[in-house]
């Protein structure tokens, strides 16, 4: 319970800075419309590769590699709408306004690094996809199962962390997994018990939003096909408006789960940035501020 009450406390404040500066939203819907248009136009040569040469061992061997492009570019795209999030964030927080014209030229000189963060992402991915496949082999399967699982929970964590890193301090991918593992080290309670209420919260109301998604879209679609008398027009412009309803809920909990989670790995970056500063410098780090949504969860 005080594990969601902090992760509530987080959101209220993360999205109080939102609604004053809507700059800070905007990446996380560019992300979500050129990741949607990314995604269709990927998806047309695997469903064709998949056609012309179905049944063939040459196919599974075009997918994955076409499934690994695909699924690289994808991260690249969400890393680098992240990354700006995060720099607007942590201009809003030390300069009271994030630029996206700062944001874009911030990105554009870390673009090499993003490319190797989502290169990492992929890797995993693709290892942890390649161990799901595999079902035989027993026990030692089961075991390489739940390690590529753990790698890829621990490496999701690690890489949201990192990113802040990568933007704010203009750090490489090996130079931003030592900080961060330093980070961590020095910060291991506040990263345990927070990220999991975040998270949770976060989780919890995108799902609330897509279930309200649904039932509109049930009702109106079924409503429109049931009142239709089997006319076949209306029942498909039924089906079509519930799907668009449906689709609009679910890209504002995308929206929603994305904008939330880049701030809080942010405000964490920051504080810890700040803390490890004061400590440099011989000052109590206690004394040090957190950031504002950040502060909420430390005194909940």
């Amino acid at each position: 319970m005080q594990s969601f009450s902090r992760g509530w406390s987080f959101l209220k404040q993360a999205w109080s800075m939102a609604f004053k500066d809507k700059d800070l939203l905007k990446p996380s819907v560019y992300a979500l419309v050129v990741g949607g248009i990314i995604s269709f136009i990927g998806i047309i040569p695997m469903a064709i590769a998949a056609f012309l040469f179905s049944g063939s061992e040459f196919v599974n061997i075009v997918l994955a590699v076409m499934g690994g492009i695909l699924m690289f570019i994808q991260f690249t795209v969400t890393y680098v709408f992240s990354g700006m999030t995060a720099y607007l964030i942590y201009g809003y927080i030390t300069k009271g306004d994030g630029r996206m014209d700062h944001a874009w030229a911030i990105v554009k000189r870390d673009f090499f690094d993003i490319l190797t963060l989502a290169a990492a992402s992929t890797a995993v991915s693709m290892l942890r996809n390649a161990s799901r496949r595999n079902r035989r082999g027993g026990m030692a399967s089961s075991i390489a199962r739940q390690a590529t699982g753990l790698l890829e929970t621990l490496w999701t964590e690690a890489a949201a962390l990192v990113l802040p890193a990568m933007i704010i301090d203009d750090l490489n991918l090996k130079d931003g997994m030592q900080r961060i593992w330093k980070i961590t080290k020095e910060n291991l309670l506040l990263i345990g018990i927070s990220t999991v209420g975040v998270r949770f919260v976060a989780g919890l109301i995108g799902s609330l939003f897509g279930l309200v998604g649904f039932l509109i879209a049930l009702a109106v679609g079924g409503g429109l096909a049931f009142a239709s008398s089997g006319e076949l027009t209306i029942t498909i412009i039924g089906i079509v408006i519930g799907a668009v309803i449906f689709f609009s809920f679910v890209m504002v909990a995308s929206v929603f789960s994305s904008y939330t989670t880049t701030a809080y790995h942010t405000c964490l970056y920051i504080w810890a940035r700040d803390v490890e500063k004061a400590t440099a410098e011989g000052r109590v780090p206690s004394q040090v501020a957190a950031p504002a949504p950040l502060a909420a969860v430390l005194a909940s």
